[in-house]
């Protein structure tokens, strides 16, 4: 029993998948505004359509009182949600199950560290070119 136990664990250290490291964040030099349309033009500029745009910043402003806090997390906040066709069908043609990380999504947020662009860190492997999709729109974005 122990050699199985053993085996079965050794054989799950090398299995465990690779996970994300956290968001990748980018500083915009410039105002909220300007970020937000500089993101929304370079989804567009994709051939992306936004699905939905979230304003979490609004809603935990809205909401902080209502659940006991009076912390401001953010002057403004806005999550841009789409999808890419293309992209999309790559990463789960390589593993249907890359659909849990779908829709994609970039942010933009605006707090005590200035105006800033990012978007979730997804596991390495068969994610990449959803990475490269997002980094490139936050690139063009910022102006890098």
């Amino acid at each position: 029993m122990q050699r199985i136990l053993t085996t079965l664990a050794f054989g799950l250290a090398f299995a465990a998948p690779v996970m994300a490291e956290g968001p990748k964040v980018t500083d915009y030099d410039g105002s909220f505004d300007d970020a937000t349309f500089a993101v929304e033009s370079a989804i567009v500029g994709q051939g992306l359509v936004i699905d939905y745009v979230s304003h979490v910043g609004d809603m935990l402003n809205r909401t902080g009182s209502d659940v006991g806090s009076d912390v401001q997390l953010f002057e403004n906040a806005q999550i841009f949600v789409f999808c890419s066709a293309v992209v999309s069908r790559q990463v789960m043609e390589a593993d249907p199950m890359n659909l849990a990380h779908c829709p994609y999504g970039i942010f933009v947020s605006e707090g005590t560290n200035g105006v800033q662009v990012g978007y979730r860190d997804y596991p390495r492997g068969s994610m990449q070119a959803v990475e490269d999709l997002l980094a490139g729109i936050v690139a063009e974005a910022v102006g890098d």
